[in-house]
Order: C-alpha cells, then structure tokens, then sequence
C-alpha cells in the first residue's frame, strides 16, 4: 500500500478518517493524499438570478476555496514523527463522490478512507452519502470511519505483516 487517499468535509467523523488514515499511512510508509471537495458554486447556479447575482459568483467561489485551503492546511499540522508525505488537493465540483473517484483513479490510489455520518432513512434517502457513493463506485477499497471518539489500534499481527 503506497498511496492513501482521505476525504475531507471537515467534519468530525473526517477528522477521525484523517487520523486513521495517518495511522495507515505511518504503519505502511504510504503517501497521504487530503482532498477536500468544495462546492462549485457558479455550476450549481448556472441559469439562476440575474446578472449583478453572476457577477458575485467567481469572487464568492474564491473565498470558498481559500476557506477551504486553511482549513485543510490546519487539519494538516502532525506534530507526529516520522512524518508523513503528504499532498493535498481542493476540487471545486457538484457531485463530491464523482470528484472522489476521479482523483483515487489518477493518483493510483490504493485506499480511501473517508468518513460516514450514518444517517438512515429519510434523510439519507433525500440527501444521499458521498461515503455511500464513494464506496460503490471506487476503484479501490474503502475504509469508512463513523465513530470519531474510538480510538484506532492496529492489530499486532498487521504491524508483524507490515514488517515482514
């Protein structure tokens, strides 16, 4: 496993994605691929409003992606030793799983963690989950990580297989 791919909405179930994906990619001597997937704003409002609206539209999707930039950088501070090599990635997109997929599939990536609210019912039936989505069309295995306050231990026999 060289290459670990960790969804971000910045959430704390991808928070605790981002710490298990260290662990991973720390255990294996992976690089540890960070993508956040901000809204495309100008897409999804396409044909909406009228012209002053539009022209709001390319200074508002900066100041998305430059949230997004700190805090992804922020989430990236690992005080941990050794450290990890890292790449980061803002995509501006409306459909984040497709965004997903797309960037496991070009970065070669071996594994995605991500992580999943767990809604059920009615609100996962109108709203959907990317972690779902993610899970059945990627071309990789996926690790979907729901309980943020469990701590993340490797299996000894899995650390013994790693050094092997």
């Amino acid at each position: 496993m060289k290459n670990i791919l960790v969804a971000t909405d910045f959430g704390e179930a991808a928070d605790a994605a981002l710490a298990y994906g260290r662990t991973l990619a720390r255990t294996f001597g992976a690089t540890l691929h960070v993508i956040h997937v901000a809204e495309n704003v100008i897409m999804r409002n396409a044909g909406l409003g009228g012209e002053s609206y539009i022209t709001l539209l390319p200074d508002l999707q900066r100041d998305i992606e430059a949230s997004a930039r700190k805090q992804l950088d922020e989430r990236l501070i690992d005080d941990d030793r050794p450290a990890i090599p890292t790449k980061s990635s803002i995509v501006t997109s409306i459909v984040p799983a497709r965004s997903i997929v797309e960037y496991a599939k070009n970065a070669g990536i071996d594994l995605v963690v991500i992580g999943t609210h767990g809604r059920g019912g009615l609100t996962r039936l109108f709203m959907g989950s990317v972690a779902e989505r993610v899970v059945r069309t990627s071309p990789c295995p996926v690790l979907t990580v729901h309980h943020p306050e469990r701590e993340f231990v490797l299996p000894d026999a899995l650390v013994a297989t790693t050094k092997a």
